[in-house]
Order: C-alpha cells, then structure tokens, then sequence
C-alpha cells in the first residue's frame, strides 16, 4: 500500500492541544491522560507503564517481528533549586538548554499548594538600576532567578505560598501557527512528533490500513533526560523508528521540509538496513528528504539500544530551527514523516529472520563489501 493521506488539520490541531498541556520531564500524567484517550477515541488498546508510558497497539497479519513507532510526551523544563532571601527562585533545568533561552519565559510554578505564575529574568534585569551591566552580565543559570508573580520578598513568604525546592517549573510554549505553514514555539520537540503519530494513526484508521505485523506505538515520558524507551519495548519488536526533531543550522544538512533521515547521532550509526528501507521509501513514495549526521544529539532509540535491547533502529525527524530554544518548523515537515509512517507500517517485512530472537547464519543480512570476503561463506550461506 503507498503513503496514505494525511489530515493536516487534524495533525495541526492534536499539536495545539498537547502545546497546551504542561509537561516537563517528571510533569506528565496530565498530557499522558490526553494522548491515552485519543488512542483510545481512535480505536487502539493501550498500556500504561508503572510510571506513565504509553504502548497502543495496532493490530497485523502476526505478532513475530513487530514493529515500533516512538516519541516522547515530556518537555524541557526547571526545578526549584533553592528558596533565596529576596524571596525569588534558583532554578536548575531539566533536559539541556541554555539559560539564554531562559531569560524572559512565563513560566508556571507547581508546588503542593497550588500553582503560581512567574517569569525567568537575569540577576540584574533593570536597565533603570543597572545600566550597561544588564548587557555584559554572564549567561548560564546561575544568572538568572523565578520572579513569582505573588506577595514572595522573602524566603517565610515563599513557604506561606507553600514553593518548596523541588517543586517543578513549566515553560511557556507561545505557539505561533502561521498562515504559511510556518509553525514557531517553544516545546515543539517533541509534541510535534507526538502529532504526527496521531496523525499516521488517524490514516490508517480512516482507510482501513492493513499491515503484516503488529505495530506497537509508543509514548515515552523521559527522553529529554536520556531515559526514553530504555524500559518499553517488548521481545517481539524486531525494529522501532523514533521521530523527533532534526536541528535545521549551519554545518547541518536537515531541512524545515520533507523528512530528515538521521544516519547516525552522537552513540553512533542507525541500523543499516532499516535506515536504507526507509530512504528508498521516501523515494517510492515521492516523499521529499535529505539525509544528516548529528553530533550532540541523542533520542529514544539511543536509550533503548543502551539498556541492552536487541533491536534495529532508526530516526527520522522533521528539521526544527534553533532547537531547544524559540523552535520553528513547517507543516511541510509534519506532514512528510507522518506519510513515511504510514508507508512503512504497510510495507512488507524483508528480513524474516528477525521473528527469532537467535537464529543461524541463514537469512542473515548482507551489506556491500568486497566479493571475494563474500565469497568466503558462500557455502555456509547459500540462500
């Protein structure tokens, strides 16, 4: 079956809401809520996991040789890191992100009492009082402080508020959908990515998609602190395809358009053969792409290939502009991967003999290499 159509309107709006919903690393029941439902609605048994991941699980033609589909829920964020006398906040992020991106958020404090707004400003934020020091003051977090937007001067009034160090702070997104297609806001890694596979779930659904094996979608809640799908996956998963952002800058060759395959990140290169299958899909499928190598950057198929799992992996993401800081990408992008899922969810398995966990040499990849080192198992491997 080729690429099926994608609801652009429905893939943008499941990405309002999940913007809307908080959810910072170790802040994400209520988004997990959401998603779980919308599984649900669309017609997929779901789990969840002790701590909150999600597994749906599409139905195939056998459970042998699974598939996966993965992106995570949780967002960067910032924790209360110490009570200061003049009744502001220390912070400590949570995932890795400049505080120079920091400086100036509207942020929602969480605390056992109740939430509380505020905003992130440098130590010396008035021009009025500190003139020129205000553009020679150091960035980092140490910098910067919460000002609670409450009756906070000092560190008895914040307990009287109930703020505690610990409590977990969420950072605005302030999305800016475009009518050019252009979409800017923080958080769009990964609730874009969370919306495309709603999306690529909606178009199956909607035709009646029928794939060979099982498909399992998951939803993991910690990636942004390197945990990802580490604890997720089941035995019967043979491959899984994570979708996130790809960074879109200079010495980069990701694009804000069509789909980009990630040939490896910084733990190392992606499963061969599953990264060539779907290049030549996109290729099949007229779906446009580019291919790019990231050096800083890790997602949930590094964590699971980490904690040991026996799986082939691969990233496709869609380009994001200043990733971790005020993100931009295109609906172009969105639409793109969520049509290369769909395409390869359908698409036929080519290697068999990864149903066995173990299995003997027959079946067994090949990749291009010299003739003569081939010729050295033509024997033993006569298939």
């Amino acid at each position: 079956m080729p690429r099926l159509a994608i609801d652009t309107d429905y893939l943008t709006d499941q990405l309002k809401a999940l913007l809307k919903i908080p959810s910072p690393t170790g802040y994400t029941d209520t988004v997990v809520r959401y998603v779980s439902h919308e599984l649900e609605r669309l017609g997929l048994t779901m789990e969840l996991t002790r701590r909150g991941a999600i597994t749906a699980l599409r139905q195939g033609s056998r459970r042998a040789s699974a598939r996966a589909i993965v992106s995570h829920v949780d967002t960067l964020g910032a924790q209360v890191k110490n009570l200061k006398d003049n009744g502001r906040l220390e912070l400590v992020p949570i995932g890795t992100w400049s505080a120079r991106f920091a400086e100036g958020a509207r942020t929602t404090i969480f605390s056992e009492a109740g939430t509380y707004r505020g905003t992130i400003l440098p130590l010396k934020a008035s021009g009025h009082t500190y003139n020129m020091e205000i553009d020679t003051a150091p960035v980092g977090w140490d910098h910067v402080e919460l000002r609670v937007d409450a009756l906070a001067r000092s560190i008895p009034e914040l307990h009287k508020l109930g703020i505690e160090i610990g409590d977990i702070v969420a950072i605005d997104p302030q999305p800016e959908f475009l009518d050019n297609g252009f979409i800017v806001s923080r958080h769009l890694d990964n609730k874009a990515g969370v919306a495309i596979m709603l999306a690529a779930i909606e178009a199956l659904e909607r035709e009646g998609a029928a794939t060979p094996v099982d498909t399992h979608w998951l939803f993991t809640i910690a990636e942004e602190v390197g945990v990802g799908a580490a604890s997720i996956l089941t035995p019967d998963i043979a491959s899984m395809v994570a979708v996130d952002n790809g960074t879109s800058a200079p010495g980069q060759n990701s694009s804000e358009f069509g789909v980009t395959v990630a040939m490896a990140d910084q733990t190392g290169p992606f499963d061969y053969h599953l990264t060539k299958k779907l290049v030549r899909l996109c290729r099949d499928e007229d779906i446009r792409y580019q291919k790019d190598i990231f050096r800083y950057y890790r997602s949930d198929s590094a964590s699971a290939i980490e904690a040991g799992h026996d799986v082939r992996t691969a990233l496709i993401t869609f380009g994001v502009d200043a990733s971790h800081g005020w993100e931009r990408i295109h609906v172009h992008a969105l639409r793109s991967l969520a049509e290369l899922i769909t395409a390869y969810a359908t698409s036929p398995v080519e290697i068999e003999r990864d149903r066995n966990v173990h299995a003997g040499l027959k079946g067994f990849t090949r990749q291009p290499t010299v003739e003569a080192a081939q010729a050295l198992d033509v024997e033993a491997d006569p298939d």
